[in-house]
């Protein structure tokens, strides 16, 4: 095994997957009052994180520390790992990458640490362009080529039902200028350059989610690609966006289906319920 990935919760991939891709997936946290909980099915989901912000109870995400992502690095290497490529959500939202870096250089073997400038799925997916190159048989410095490359490429576009989580946890970037305290607004946003930026607004909830799906569409054009749909506690209205997707972009998806699943708990404590999110990536 010449080379190894490591990635964080955040990513979304499913354990199954990760297990089957040989990417080792380290948690980042969710503090709910004194609690920390692990990001995981043994630990903050994303209901436990849904119901704490309904109730209005104090939550907020920790990133992993460097010992931590040190102790994935050395496992890797006595693995039988040569290198280690390390990918993660942008560095521009959380301190995660800033870890990997300091991890880095303790660790017995290279390590290339890679900010996705990216969150959610988009950085599982540039993951999983990572582990194609590597089982391809490029090396740890063409695999990060691939993961930037993808990443770059994705569009991650979404609504929130009220932007005051993301004011609380001080990520809302551009998109606060724009908005400043109108909160009535119902906001389309994406990832621009590792921020949440504004995209567009709108009046209705309904309006949101049918330009969420052009936008969509729009932002596939005539690529291949795969296409995953998000929410946090709104399964109803992410699966009907996923089924309209699915019969848009058959073409584009050749027989893939649209992933639909909860979006991570980190995530999730900075968005709040009613969350929808698409993510668009063009297939190499």
């Amino acid at each position: 095994m010449p080379a190894a990935i490591v990635t964080d919760s955040t990513a979304m991939l499913p354990a199954s997957l990760a297990a089957e891709r040989g990417i080792t997936v380290v948690p980042l946290q969710v503090v709910i009052g004194a609690q920390v909980l692990d990001e995981g099915a043994d630990g903050a989901t994303p209901e436990v994180v849904a119901e704490a912000l309904r109730a209005f109870k104090p939550v907020s995400t920790s990133r992993p520390s460097p010992a931590v992502l040190l102790e994935a690095y050395e496992a890797a290497a006595r693995n039988g790992a040569t290198e280690v490529l390390s990918i993660h959500l942008s560095g521009e939202m959380s301190g995660t990458f800033e870890s990997a870096q300091l991890a880095a250089r303790e660790a017995s073997v290279p390590v290339l640490a890679l900010d996705s400038r990216q969150v959610g799925v988009a950085t599982g997916f540039a993951v999983l362009a990572a582990a194609d190159a590597l089982d391809a048989g490029g090396s740890a410095a063409e695999a990060a080529e691939a993961a930037r490359c993808r990443a770059a490429a994705s569009a991650s576009l979404f609504y929130v039902d009220t932007l005051e989580y993301l004011r609380r946890g001080g990520r809302i970037g551009a998109a606060a200028a724009l908005f400043g305290g109108a909160l009535s607004v119902k906001p389309l946003l994406q990832i621009e350059n590792g921020v949440v930026a504004t995209l567009e607004k709108v009046r209705t909830a309904a309006r949101a989610l049918g330009r969420l799906e052009e936008l969509a569409v729009q932002a596939a054009g005539e690529r291949p690609v795969d296409v995953c749909v998000a929410h946090l506690a709104s399964p109803d209205r992410a699966g009907q966006l996923a089924e309209h997707l699915t019969s848009r972009l058959a073409v584009n998806l050749s027989g893939r289906e649209v992933w639909c699943g909860e979006l991570g708990a980190v995530l999730g404590a900075h968005v709040g319920p009613g969350m929808l999110a698409v993510c668009v990536a063009p297939r190499s």
